[in-house]
């Protein structure tokens, strides 16, 4: 590196090492991957940190110095299964704990996570590359839905009827499914996982958490602390892996549901497996989400806003604006937006300034930079070339400067693929009917948003517009967690999305009860209870 690491970085970086290694908290704290070589990742398992006995290791890097930090492993079979083992065997425990216990738990988890958030931003930076104020809220993010597990209560209430027949009472009540599954990607390595296993443990299940194999250093740090928090062993397991770790979660019959973040493809691929094998699933994957803006628009706040929705996090998050939909053309907004974009520092993450920090590997940087010019092959107009960016001190690096496509069309690639980099298309249209019919052509539905003065033009389009998470002069409208993800058409697959009140009903299922209580007096007779009160109504009767 051109300069050393901040102590932050430092800080997180320590502490991932001693989450992974056995031997890391042993070396001296100026170590590096280079003096020492790369650190082997273990497995979560029953609470202890567990060697894989693994033939295969992939390599996590820094993406801004190619510099490998750690191994992990591709995990056995008979390691999985004892992960599921002692999931399976903590459920049976942890179902009976007291909801008001399990609440404390998150209580005390989200009072860690915020004492530790420098140290899970730093390993953020380090094995992901976005900027450290971008890995700071990728932690705050995924904090928020510990905060709202630590009131699930709410949200586990189930409903009663008295009297539904004479002396019958009716209720409902929602009880955990057993071991959940978590298969999360790398762009968010806090936060993803964040938005699954606090739901689901806090209603009652364990958990198996697959981590992005290639930034897995955020999950192994949450998994100490959750157990300083008091969650018992075994309750949350972290498994590593490829392929075969996620074909093993979807195909073990103790697994009992998955939560999936990642690709169009994977996604697909997860939901039918998982489904085929009995499993609940829910796959947020690909977006491509359109910004709509009308010629009234805020010009300063709406560049500000487009410029940060596109370019941050280098681009690589489901919910970024990918597209921008200029209503009576882009001309007068496009020196605007090329000027915001340019003055952007393209750098390492940890660099003090930085607001574009590298993509996930070298394969990123090459896909984001073909589409680019693929988009102009086929005739878009260049307004800004991020590709070739040179970052001083970091050659080696996976940067691709924020990018700008104008008079993009729908039949072109850079448009009809998830570029997952700094790069934005911008379309034209003539009208907001139009510009509402190429968002609702687009296969995907998970995010969107208009920049309007026009309280009439906002609500037409919130009515009108076939997407699931709507910003009116928002960029990224991801909700809180009280409400929930809601992604649509290509973006979701499943009935239940992630976190809120429906996430907790994907992680609960639905226990009926019909009691009837009677004095001692009462003669036991051979009919069933109640059911002489049930079939004797005022309703008319069929028959003689």
């Amino acid at each position: 590196m051109s300069t050393s690491l901040s102590s932050v970085v430092k800080s997180g970086f320590q502490k991932a090492r001693v989450l992974t290694t056995a031997t890391a908290s042993g070396r001296p704290f100026s170590a590096t991957p280079a003096q020492h070589g790369p650190v082997n990742v273990r497995n979560w398992i029953g609470g202890e940190l567990r060697e894989s006995q693994a033939s295969e290791y992939i390599d996590v890097t820094n993406p801004a110095t190619q510099e490998v930090i750690s191994r992990v492993p591709q995990t056995t079979a008979a390691e999985f299964d004892h992960a599921v083992e002692n999931a399976q065997e903590a459920f049976l425990s942890w179902r009976n704990v007291a909801l008001p216990q399990r609440q404390r738990v998150m209580f005390r988890l989200q009072e860690l996570i915020r004492q530790h958030t420098d140290e899970l931003a730093a390993n953020i930076t380090l094995e992901q590359g976005k900027t450290l104020a971008d890995a700071k809220g990728d932690v705050f993010r995924g904090l928020e839905v510990v905060e709202y597990a630590s009131g699930l209560a709410r949200d586990m209430m189930g409903e009663l009827v008295e009297n539904v027949a004479t002396g019958l009472d009716t209720y409902s009540i929602r009880q955990p499914l057993g071991v959940c599954a978590g298969i999360c990607p790398f762009n968010f390595p806090a936060m993803v996982p964040l938005w699954m296993l606090p739901v689901a443990i806090t209603a009652g299940n364990s958990f198996i958490l697959k981590p992005s194999e290639k930034d897995p250093g955020a999950a192994m740090m949450l998994a100490e602390l959750c157990q300083e928090a008091g969650l018992p062993k075994g309750v949350l397991n972290i498994v590593h892996g490829t392929n075969d770790t996620v074909n093993r979660i979807c195909d073990h019959p103790d697994i009992k549901a998955i939560s999936f973040v990642g690709s169009d493809g994977a996604g697909r691929y997860i939901y039918e497996r998982g489904g085929k094998h009995g499993k609940r699933v829910q796959a947020n994957m690909g977006a491509k989400n359109h910004a709509i803006i009308m010629p009234d628009a805020n010009r300063e706040s709406t560049i500000n806003a487009l410029a940060g929705a596109a370019f941050g996090a280098a681009g690589q998050r489901c919910m970024a604006i990918s597209a921008a939909v200029f209503v009576g053309g882009m001309d007068s907004w496009k020196q605007g937006l090329k000027s915001k974009a340019e003055a952007l520092k393209v750098t390492a993450g940890h660099e003090e300034g930085a607001d574009v920090g590298p993509l996930i590997s070298p394969e990123s940087k090459t896909r984001v930079e073909g589409l680019i010019q693929s988009g102009v092959d086929q005739g878009a107009e260049l307004v800004l070339d991020g590709r070739g960016v040179e970052v001083a001190g970091y050659q080696s690096g996976n940067f691709v400067g924020p990018s700008i496509l104008n008079k993009v069309k729908a039949e072109m690639d850079c448009y009809h693929s998830e570029i997952f980099g700094p790069v934005l298309v911008c379309l034209e249209a003539d009208t907001l009917d139009e510009a509402i019919e190429i968002v609702n052509d687009e296969q995907h539905g998970n995010g969107t948003a208009i920049f309007t003065q026009s309280g009439a033009a906002a609500r037409k389009f919130q009515n009108e517009i076939d997407v699931g998470m709507v910003g009116i002069n928002v960029p990224i409208p991801v909700p809180l967690p009280f409400f929930s993800f809601t992604g649509w058409r290509g973006s979701f697959a499943g009935d239940l999305p992630m976190y809120g009140k429906q996430g907790c009903t994907f992680f609960t299922r639905t226990k009926t009860v019909t009691a009837n209580w009677k004095s001692t007096d009462d003669q036991a007779g051979m009919r069933a209870p109640g059911l002489d009160s049930v079939g004797t109504s005022n309703a008319p009767q069929s028959g003689s």
